[in-house]
Formats: structure tokens, sequence, C-alpha cells
């Protein structure tokens, strides 16, 4: 995409993050902005691991500061007085002793937003706790929903945690930056890994899939069995995945099977009543499977409208024609002389990817170039860098009305299409920071999150999804439907759909035709493999995503053999769809942003796939440069990682997670473990402890399994070496950092039987207030009100389309 054209240009962010937080200011840098990555004299710890560095900091300027040094500091305060957003992973202890703390730096730079990128955030018992992206997981929840009950928990593939921090902060940093465009004061904004986490990967306690419906309503002790969720099965030339949630989908496989009688009872068109006869039902479709080729059941559960896709290793991603057409993968320079096949971006801009467009810097490249500069020009750059994206301008009027103090997007108004999980994050970020959210249903097809659970209207699920919305009652297929929602278009910002490739066209209501009527309107429209190349018109739910991406060939026990099928340990998770929504709010937000400037909207488009893919940047470029390297547990995302285990613990299925990144954390564990001689001769260096893996655990496994998950990670901590403890959802609530930080809040709704916990804000800002908890709306909640004042109708006239099914006022849901 044409630099001048990209949504965030001429915003300046001042990089100064290691490890997951690098990936929030590249994702800006795709979308436009000019990022400057400044290094210490030494250069970036992360340049340990070439390909995760230079896939982390693509399309960044490379600046050289030391900041433990007076004049560093200075010229830091030079950059940061051009600047618009400061991006910084210091600890508290380095921050104060630099002077840099986010509150000096707001002092000296009022109208400068400043977004703090922690593992553990600024406050709470855990604030300088080391964290991983294993510890993360295990500390997070994810790693009590991974792998079989009474088997080892698995580690999710390396850069899905540290994707969702990065996105995460990403859209916290531009949310800050709005409010700065609207009031002119700078922001401080506290982002905390750990919380993005348990609140944007898969929250327990946020909106669900459909298949939620075949799990118990609480939340039981036991790890979940996952493989029944999105069942795996063995076939000619690999594996294959189904996904039957709905009644029409598990009657096409009825009639695949030969219409078995056992099956016949109208009882099997539930979830839950085929995943309770999974042990009886899955045999049968194993049989059915056995021996046919991939590619052949592929075709024909899509001629039946049976969900179903390979799961494809990361070798058979990359030569994936699906991913070349649509530009996903590309072979491209991602640093100074290193060529790998990577993805390229998470989104498309007006037909056009918005993605890597440069490779990352060398260290301190662009040093003598922007320091020389008081106020960056349009010059060309050295190093093979395109022209400058960042020219400076007068402060923008986003032309939005309304209140900043009623949340910093009030005054937006989206209109919401959106289904299921990935719809109703995306929504639900907008609404929470103030935008006025109309989430628009139809009875004839009713948001598949209604139907999770059984009751009229209403379930936790939704509840989470949609609060802080308002509901209208509308039928798009009708002539006069479409008519009031065009109408609606004129007064909007934003209309988000994450429906099958071309449905919004067959509507009517593609961006072409909206932008006819308001040439300011924003449409997004997402899908599981996007409107282009061959699998374009594949059903898609999260589970073929990452069955088809890669992610759960990664996302594998190890010690299984590659034809068990019961090894896939991704089921139980809801991914990608929640961090798609992340990922897709980021970009909607930052055309609001160029819109300012240009004055017109845009056309925005997410494939689910295309998220997937992100953060398997490094073992995809991996497997590209040595083919057949890449299994699951051998890439650590870049991290310098020689040492991840999940370890038991004393108790009943309790785990941990120890993760020795290098010599030192290996020399402070073996003094925890009683036996410092470790710390000397071959189990000293990275490569001798590799050498010895197997030995190297037992003995770790030994320690461990004396201490609860508490106990390891309070020790080791201490000691400084990356622990934690494997957290099951329900201990979220009351885990002492989460309790310290006020991470969750009560949601009460009149139609649930009783209050549920929910997030409490996306992060810690200094002056933006935490999201209200408005209920969720039941279907047409707000019709009347809506058209009234938005559409001008009269009462007459609205129970005059309500008769004729056009509108749909709320009816009398039952209770939960």
């Amino acid at each position: 995409m044409a630099a001048r054209t990209l949504p965030l240009r001429r915003v300046r962010v001042l990089d100064l993050t290691e490890g997951a937080a690098q990936s929030c200011g590249r994702y800006l840098a795709d979308l436009g902005a000019e990022v400057l990555r400044i290094e210490p004299p030494g250069g970036s710890p992360g340049r340990a691991e070439p390909v995760a560095f230079a896939l982390r900091n693509a399309g960044k300027l490379g600046l050289v500061l030391d900041l433990d040094d007076e004049t560093g500091r200075e010229r830091l305060h030079e950059l940061a007085g051009t600047a618009d957003i400061l991006l910084d992973s210091s600890g508290e202890g380095i921050a104060r002793a630099r002077g840099l703390t986010p509150e000096a730096l707001s002092a000296r730079h009022p109208r400068l937003v400043i977004v703090s990128i922690t593992a553990f955030g600024r406050s709470g018992p855990y604030r300088d706790f080391t964290a991983t992206e294993p510890v993360l997981a295990a500390l997070g929840g994810v790693l009590s929903r991974s792998g079989l009950p009474g088997s080892r928990p698995v580690l999710p593939p390396a850069g899905l945690v540290d994707q969702t921090v990065g996105v995460h902060a990403a859209w916290a940093a531009l949310v800050a930056y709005v409010r700065r465009l609207r009031t002119g004061a700078g922001e401080l904004v506290d982002v905390c890994a750990h919380e993005a986490v348990v609140h944007g990967f898969d929250p327990g306690f946020g909106t669900q899939g459909s298949a939620a419906a075949g799990r118990p309503e609480g939340f039981p002790r036991d790890r979940p069995d996952a493989s029944a969720f999105y069942p795996v099965f063995p076939c000619a030339d690999g594996h294959v995945r189904i996904c039957l949630l709905s009644r029409r989908q598990w009657r096409a496989m009825f009639a695949w099977l030969g219409e078995p009688a056992e099956f016949a009872d109208p009882s099997y068109d539930t979830i839950p009543a085929r995943f309770a006869a999974a042990d009886r039902l899955h045999p049968l479709i194993g049989a059915l499977f056995a021996g046919v080729r991939r590619d052949e059941l592929v075709a024909e559960g899509t001629r039946r409208g049976v969900p179903i896709a390979a799961v494809l290793t990361p070798g058979e991603v990359l030569a994936a024609d699906h991913f070349a057409e649509t530009g996903t993968l590309i072979d491209a320079e991602i640093a100074e002389g290193l060529r790998a096949r990577v993805p390229s971006g998470y989104v498309s801009i007006d037909g056009v990817r918005a993605g890597l467009r440069h490779r990352a810097p060398n260290l301190g490249e662009h040093t003598e170039l922007l320091l020389d500069e008081a106020v960056p020009g349009g010059g060309a750059l050295g190093g093979g860098a395109p022209d400058r994206t960042g020219e400076r301008g007068p402060e923008l009027d986003l032309g939005i009305p309304g209140d900043p103090a009623d949340g910093p997007l009030a005054g937006l108004r989206v209109l919401d299409l959106g289904v299921i999980v990935f719809g109703a994050e995306l929504g639900r970020l907008f609404a929470d920071q103030g935008a006025d959210v109309i989430k628009i249903e139809n009875e004839a097809f009713p948001d598949g999150l209604r139907q999770t659970r059984r009751g009229g209207g209403m379930n936790a699920s939704f509840a989470w999804g949609q609060r802080n919305k308002r509901g209208l009652g509308l039928d798009l297929r009708s002539e006069q439907g479409a008519a009031l929602f065009r109408e609606l278009v004129r007064h909007a910002d934003i209309v988000a759909a994450n429906f099958k490739p071309g449905t919004l066209e067959s509507l009517g209501l593609s961006h072409a035709r909206l932008a006819e009527i308001n040439p300011r309107i924003i449409v997004s429209d997402s899908s599981a493999f996007g409107s282009r190349g061959p699998w374009s018109g594949r059903m898609g739910y999260g589970p073929l995503v990452r069955s088809s991406c890669g992610v759960s060939a990664l996302w594998r026990d190890p010690t299984r053999a590659e034809t068990d099928s019961q090894a896939y340990c991704d089921g139980s998770t809801v991914y990608p769809d929640h961090i798609a929504g992340h990922v897709t709010a980021v970009a909607a937000l930052a055309a609001v942003i160029r819109r300012a400037r240009s004055g017109r909207g845009a056309a925005l488009e997410t494939a689910q796939a295309d998220v997937a893919v992100m953060p398997l940047g490094p073992a995809l470029a991996a497997e590209s440069l040595a083919p057949g390297t890449v299994a699951p547990g051998t890439v650590d995302g870049g991290a310098g990682n020689m040492f991840a285990a999940v370890l038991p613990c004393a108790g009943d299925d309790e785990w941990c997670v120890v993760d020795v990144r290098g010599d030192e954390h290996w020399a402070r564990l073996t003094t925890v473990l009683g036996r410092p001689e470790l710390a000397v001769g071959e189990l000293a260096s990275a490569g001798g402890r590799r050498a010895r893996w197997a030995e190297v655990e037992e003995l770790i496994a030994r320690w461990t399994a004396q201490c609860t998950p508490a106990q390891v990670t309070a020790i080791l901590q201490e000691a400084g070496v990356p622990a934690g403890a494997m957290v099951r959802l329900p201990e979220e609530l009351t885990d002492p950092q989460l309790v310290a930080r006020q991470s969750f809040r009560t949601l009460e709704h009149p139609l649930l039987s009783r209050p549920v916990p929910a997030n409490a804000r996306i992060a810690r800002f200094s002056t933006i207030a935490d999201p209200p908890l408005r209920p969720a709306p039941v279907p047409g909640e707000h019709t009347r009100e809506i058209c009234r004042t938005l559409l001008g109708l009269t009462e007459d006239e609205i129970d005059r389309l309500a008769a004729a099914g056009v509108l749909q006022p709320p009816s009398e849901p039952a209770l939960t």
C-alpha cells in the first residue's frame, strides 16, 4: 500500500520496547505510523534471535541512544517533543533510575501518549515478576485448557500470546491518541500483559464460541477433553478436522454417514447430545474418513455443507496456493541480507495489504538522520527504506460530535452487523469506549451467541460480548429494511460485519454502494479466509482456521505419535476470534484518524486466517529457510529460549511452567535446587542443557513435584527465574495480582439468573474512566427509540413496518 495512503501517516511513535511489546509498534508501523525503534548502544537483546527481531521490527526506523547517559536522555526528550506516542517496556526500577518514568515523561511532554507495556503492569504483588510467553500462558489461563485430561498440559505455539499483548497494546494506544486529538492532553497508559492474556486471548469470562453449548455452564476443576469439541480424524495423507455446530451441518454429516439408525433421533440435532455421544459417533466418522485423501474429504464436505478443513503443517502452509494468491505470505528481505517467506500483515485497506513495507533497521541505521532533524521532513532514507511517512502537520480535528468526557470514542456511531465471537468483540471494544454501537439483528437469522445456552434471548456469553450496545431489530433482506439501513448509514461512521464473502454485496451494502450515500463511511468486512483466493468460499470457524494455518499442527503433544488424532490440543480454545476483533478494531480506529485528513472513509477487510498466520512468522520463516525443521516445541518465537517446560507440582493435576532463558537463569535455578555445581561444566551452556534435555527436565521436576504451583512461582520469581503456576479459569477471580489490579468487575443483567464476572478494562489509563457496564440488549430492544430519533419515523410508521416484519421491536424473552 502506498505510504501516503496508510491511515496512520504523520503519527510518530517512539518505540523503546523489548519482547512481545515490540509487536505493538510493528502493527502501528504496518498501518503507516513512523515508528522510531530506539536501542541501547549494544543493541536490543532480541537481536540474538535475528528472524524474530526482524519480524517484530520490520517497517521501523532504527536509532541508538544510551538512556543511562544524560546526553542520551536529553536526545530522547528532543524526539519526544516531536512524537505522538511513546511505547516503553522498562520496569519501574530501570525507569526510576533513568528519570524516565511515565509520570516524569508526561510532566515534560504533557501532550504525549505514553504507553507502558510490562508483564504484570505497574502495580500489584507481581509487579516485579519476570514473565516470558510460556509463563504468561500458564498464569493467564491458556495452559489449563490445553492437553488431554490426565496428561501433561501443552503450551500453545510460540507467538500467539505475544501477539495478544501487542495488538491489545495497539488498541489502548490508539484509544488514548484519539482522546489526545480531541482534548489536546496526553495520557498515561498502563498495559499489563498478564491481563491482556486473561481478557484478550480467549477469556474464560468473556464471549464464548458456539460450541459452548456443549460444555458445562460452570467451570469444573478438571481440564476439558478438548478432542471432543472439534474432533480431528486421520485420513490417507494426514488429518482433517470437522466443526459441526448447526442442525443443518449435523444433518449433512448424518447423511454422509449413511443415516445410521443409532443417531436418527432428533435429540442429536443439539450440540450437547452429540458431545455426550462422541465415544460412539466419532468412530463412525473415523471409519468413513479412513483411507480417503484430505483434498477429497474437504471437497466432499464443502459440497455437502459440512465444515471441514485439512490440518496443515508449517511446510504445507508455506506451499498453499491460497496464501500466495491473497498475499498473506510473501518472500521478502526482513533484515539486511536475510530473505524468508513470511506473513505480510493483518489487514487490507481499500483492497491493498497494509503490512510489511521495508526490512527491520540495522543497529542505529537512522540515528544520525533523525537526531539532526528538529522536525521530520520528507526526504528519502538510506538502507533500502522507503520515503518517510511521518511529516508533521497541524493537530487533527477528527470531526466527531459528542463530549470525549463520555468516553474517548463518544460521538462515533457503529452499525454492528457482527455475529458470534468476532462480531461481539469488535463492537464491544468501540462501545466500551463511548461509541454508540447499534447491534442490528433479524429474528430469522439470529446471532449464534443467543443460541449457545438454553433459555430465550440472553446468556452470559451474549451479555459479555454485547454490553454497552443498543439493539435494533431489522430485516436487511427486505427492500424496506435495506432502505432503512442505508438511511442509518448517512449518520454513521463505521459498518462492521463478518458474514461469508459477498454477503454485504448481495444485500446492496457494499462499501462502494454505502460510500455513495456517505463518503466518510468505514466498512469493515471480515471472514474466515477472506474474499479472494481458492479458500474464500469455505465455511469458516476458528478451529478450521487454526487447522488450515498451521496453528493446530504446532499446538499438539510432541510426545504422541504423528498419527494420533488425539494429540491436537487446541480444541477447547477460541482462537483467533477475539484477537481478530482487536486487530480489526485497531485498523478501523486508524481509518477514523485518516478520515480526518482525507475526508473519505475506507473499506477494511480482515481474514481471520491472516490473523492466525501472523504470529507464526518466526516458525514459517525458519521452515522456509530450512524445510522440515519446524515441529511442535521446536520454535520459540525468537526469544532465545533454551528451556521452557511444563512440570508437575504437588496436588491433583497441578502444573507449573519453568522457563530458563539463558545461563544466568540456569545458575539461579541450580542454587534454588541446591545443586550449584551444575552451573559449571557441561550443563552451564545452553547447548549442553539441550543435549541432556531429559535429564535437566527430570532434575527440575523432582523439585517442583514437592511444591504447590504457588510455591514454585514464589520461590523461583524471588530468585529471578521466570516461572508461573497453571491457573484454572475460576482461580483467575482470586489471583492476587488480578484482585489487586481489580481486573474483574461484576456484570448484571435482569435476564441472567445471577451476576457474572467480566473484564474491567482494556488498560489502566490516567484520565480515561473504566467502561460502563450497561446490559446487553434483548433482540430489538431499542428499535422504537432508534427509529424515532435517528430515522424520524412516527409510531404509526413503526407499527406498520413491525407488522410487515421489516422492524422487530422486542418481545418478552424467557429468563435463563
